[in-house]
């Protein structure tokens, strides 16, 4: 555990690189769909319409069409993750289907992660719109419709903003900027070999995480669930022990920064404006320190949930701390029993 690439993945703190064009568009593909809910009266579908708009968060070292090809892949993702959610959500009782169908995808979507070179790599965002969405009480199949429009305007909204500066540079005349190679390879090739051990790795991780929070009867299970995908994503085991540390680690600080918030008792309004800011905080820490970013991550996550779905608030931080420690400690331990597996180069 004390290893040099354990201590230097864990406090390591990575190049600005131009983050915060990709963090006000994260930003805004977050919070104009929510404001645009929020007047129309219907902020219990914000759940969905944050979902969609994880589609910004993807390409943001892709630049014109590759970034498009990327987030649109992503946004496809994200709506399918949605409706099958959603799904879920309408049966009589969801929770297994929920766990079960959540190992699935997370498997499924690290495959198509791998294939496109997704960045970020791996199916946290997809397996957190399966589960979340599969989470909602009170679904019906007429309910089913609603997410999927509000996740793909959502989605699509995100992808637009994202093509935004190639239109920019286009009006101005600008030289296109360049893009690094891509990966894809759909062939089968010894190195698939390994990722198909992944697939596995997630998969397992998420049904443990789940089984776990579910035995515990704890109210939030799919937070442990995609905190269990944070580790493994990470690839080499030192790499993956140093990212759920920081996930235990900056849950903890970003609970007590929500606890301070939603004591307050912030208006809908107020927590739309509060997502804006922190989801731009969050953007543009994550690629250069992903536990700073969690302190930020965490309270975006619960403000969230607490617009869509009111909870009180010290069910809803006791929840998120304890699953988040929970899928975070199966991550590493899935990593660790794994390890000899092999891990394909991130």
């Amino acid at each position: 555990m004390s290893s040099p690439g354990f201590r230097q993945a864990l406090l390591s703190f990575g190049p600005h690189a131009g983050a915060h064009r990709v963090a006000l568009r994260a930003s805004a593909s977050t919070a104009v769909p929510l404001v645009v809910l929020l007047l129309i009266g219907h902020s219990e579908w914000s759940a969905w319409a944050a979902f969609g708009a994880f589609a910004a968060l993807y390409g943001r070292n892709r630049v014109h069409l590759t970034r498009l090809a990327m987030q649109s892949t992503a946004a496809g993702v994200m709506l399918v993750a949605v409706v099958l959610g959603s799904l879920v959500a309408t049966l009589p009782d969801p929770l297994w289907p929920m766990i079960v169908g959540g190992a699935v995808l997370a498997g499924l979507v690290s495959i198509v992660s791998d294939a496109e070179d997704w960045h970020p790599p791996g199916p946290l965002f997809a397996l957190f719109a399966f589960s979340g969405s599969a989470s909602i009480p009170g679904i019906t199949l007429a309910g089913v419709g609603t997410a999927a429009g509000v996740a793909a305007a959502s989605a699509a909204f995100a992808v637009l903003l994202g093509s935004a500066g190639t239109a920019w540079r286009r009006a101005r005349r600008l030289p296109p900027l360049e893009s690094p190679p891509t990966a894809r390879d759909y062939r089968l090739s010894p190195g698939r070999r390994v990722q198909l051990r992944r697939v596995a790795r997630y998969a397992i991780g998420v049904l443990l995480a789940g089984t776990i929070a579910a035995a515990l009867g704890i109210g939030h299970p799919y937070w442990a669930m995609v905190s269990a995908v944070v580790p493994i994503s990470a690839g080499a085991f030192a790499a993956g022990l140093a990212r759920g540390t920081q996930r235990i680690l900056g849950t903890t600080f970003g609970v007590l920064l929500a606890a301070g918030v939603l004591l307050l008792d912030p208006s809908a309004l107020v927590i739309v404006l509060l997502v804006a800011v922190i989801a731009f905080g969050a953007e543009l820490l994550v690629g250069r320190n992903y536990g700073l970013a969690m302190v930020f991550v965490t309270p975006l996550a619960l403000l969230s949930v607490h617009l869509a779905s009111p909870t009180p608030v010290d069910q809803l931080l006791v929840d998120r701390l304890v699953e988040s420690v929970i899928g975070a400690l199966v991550g590493i331990a899935v990593g660790f029993a794994t390890r000899r597996w092999g891990s394909l180069p991130r």
